[in-house]
């Protein structure tokens, strides 16, 4: 039995019907998360890092061991959602990128691990390989602080000795499926390790093992603009009811936060009803290449080839039509503005400041291949966002922002 307490205690990491996850009205715990472009190196190209992690995604095989040694090309993070996450006790403070696609939580890829009286060396060698970066180093466990003063005791750590990809951040907390683990630890490749979500619950710290998402459309480079809900949903975050749909059982998108959708544009369907997957370390709409096509082709958009985003005239942006998923019973709409780029940010890109830059573009693969879509940040970012470990479900609601002309 969970104490009342624990039952409203949430985390709530400003990013930002079958059974139902529990209503959070008022949490006492805050953790900043901003989104922030990886301009260190110049001018982002926000489609290689995303089809780079996509194909990383998809490079899933029956045994997890292969993730490590698949030939995916690497490129720098372009765009992070990051929480600064205490570490040890005294805490020492990181900032990481809040990732559904992956579930270890690491450190040391900038700011270099502190060990305390909590750290606890397993000796055990620890690797994961992303779209986006690698790194590799030593498991410990050690006391994580989320918020003020919110803790979890003997949380697995990975320590970075080595690490790709990742300027400017210290590494990752991951809240994806705990499957997602396994084979992470060289030693030991059956094995799995308790994600931050995980241990939570266990703990009694939160009463169900979800996760509640709210972010909202920013035209900064850096930007607090969201919340992460550990232990249920935030009711001011949404508006009408949470729809929930079951997890896909279509391999590999089943791995991950895997759902079955199809996508019309206007009224024309562009792809079939086939699975795919709902990720925060995405930034675009990815969608199979054979829909992309079909999209390219309704729109009238044109190949820009130094962004490699489909770009518009203002006659065509004015001629845009909805871009409908259909998830479940329900249908989520993306409206013209929702499909853009935001103009404010167009030369963080490379891109010109009068363009008009689409948000959806080509997995690089056609459908039937497991996981024909990666509904990124630019979709989350309209709607609200459950991942419910506890019923095997993902859920999704309109917010104040599913309309807005913001971009």
């Amino acid at each position: 039995m969970f104490p009342a307490a624990s039952l409203l205690t949430t985390l709530l990491l400003a990013l930002s019907i079958a059974a139902s996850p529990v209503e959070i009205r008022n949490s006492p715990i805050t953790l900043p998360i901003a989104r922030r472009l990886n301009t260190s190196g110049g001018s982002i190209n926000i489609l290689q890092h995303d089809q780079s992690r996509a194909a990383a995604l998809k490079n899933v095989g029956e045994n997890t061991l292969n993730r490590r040694t698949g030939s995916i090309a690497v490129t720098n993070d372009a765009v992070g959602y990051i929480a600064a996450v205490g570490v040890g006790s005294p805490a020492t403070t990181y900032n990481l990128i809040v990732d559904t696609g992956s579930s270890n939580t690491w450190v040391g890829a900038g700011t270099a691990y502190v060990k305390t009286s909590t750290s606890v060396d397993t000796g055990e060698p620890v690797e994961v390989t992303y779209g986006s970066g690698s790194f590799s180093g030593t498991e410990y466990t050690d006391t994580v602080t989320l918020g003020s003063g919110l803790t979890i005791t003997a949380q697995s750590i990975g320590v970075a000795a080595t690490s790709t990809g990742f300027t400017g951040v210290d590494g990752i907390i991951g809240i994806g499926p705990l499957d997602l683990t396994e084979g992470t630890l060289t030693d030991e490749p059956d094995t799995t390790i308790p994600t931050v979500t995980d241990n939570l619950y266990s703990q009694g710290i939160i009463s169900e093992i979800v996760v509640g998402i709210s972010f909202e459309p920013t035209t900064t480079e850096t930007d607090t603009n969201g919340e992460l809900t550990f232990g249920g949903t935030d009711a001011t975050k949404y508006t009408g009811a949470i729809a929930y749909t079951p997890l896909t059982t279509t391999y590999p998108a089943s791995y991950y936060w895997g759902i079955n959708e199809s996508i019309t544009y206007g009224t024309t369907t562009i792809l079939s009803e086939t699975a795919g997957i709902v990720d925060t370390g995405t930034t675009l709409i990815l969608i199979a290449t054979n829909a992309f096509s079909k999209y390219e082709s309704a729109t009238g958009a044109t190949l820009d080839r130094t962004t490699g985003l489909l770009r518009i005239t203002t006659a065509q942006y004015d001629a845009l039509e909805d871009l409908n998923f259909n998830i479940g019973s329900n249908t989520y709409a993306l409206t013209a503005n929702a499909q853009i780029w935001p103009r404010a940010l167009n030369t963080y890109l490379g891109g010109s400041a009068d363009y008009i830059y689409l948000v959806v573009n080509s997995i690089g693969t056609p459908s039937g291949e497991g996981l024909d879509f990666i509904n990124g940040y630019t979709f989350l970012e309209r709607f609200y966002s459950v991942f419910d470990t506890t019923n095997s479900q993902v859920g999704f609601a309109t917010t104040a922002y599913t309309d807005a002309t913001t971009n």
